[in-house]
């Protein structure tokens, strides 16, 4: 199994296989757009204009299950991470990411890279997922740590990434 057995809808509603990222390392992220940690989409945007051209992604998912701080439709939600983040990286609809009705693509991200101390569930927005070129959960961080800190494990990705060959299953 890898994230590329998975297909999700943009927040336009579009059917989206992530097989299309395929080879590409990325970070995939639970969001919120009223939340403490709400402003680390600036954070998230300019790690995307910083390794974009090295055909690295990030993939946002917001999620109404923590605090209901995301209340708004899809369209309000883009409209907002535009407007108040300038965001182009890649935004997905609305989906549940933990419990018993999580989407498949979070069950398997829970799983596959568990948070502190062994626990599965993701515990607040803002949880982050390193993947690498392979589809593979490489690491997860919590909602705390801000994208900044995520750069130099990003560099040592992209760096190992191009110095391992892909394999096609």
């Amino acid at each position: 199994m890898s994230i590329y057995d998975y297909a999700v809808d943009n927040i336009r509603g579009e059917k989206v296989s992530l097989e299309n990222y395929k080879g590409k390392p990325m970070l995939i992220v639970n969001t919120a757009s009223k939340c403490g940690f709400t402003p680390q989409f600036a954070g998230l945007q300019n790690l995307y204009d910083e390794f974009k051209d090295h055909d690295f992604e990030i993939l946002g998912f917001p999620s109404n299950q923590f605090g209901q701080q995301d209340p708004g439709s899809n369209e309000e939600i883009s409209e907002f991470c535009q407007l108040n983040y300038g965001v182009t990286f890649p935004m997905f609809e609305k989906l549940e990411v933990k419990g018993s009705s999580a989407h498949p693509l979070f069950q398997y991200l829970s799983k596959e890279a568990p948070g502190i101390l062994g626990s599965k569930a993701i515990k607040w927005n803002f949880t982050k997922f390193l993947i690498d070129s392979n589809g593979k959960p490489v690491k997860r961080y919590s909602p705390q740590t801000t994208p900044d800190k995520i750069e130099a494990d990003i560099r040592e990705l992209l760096k190992n990434d191009a110095s391992t060959p892909t394999t096609n299953s």
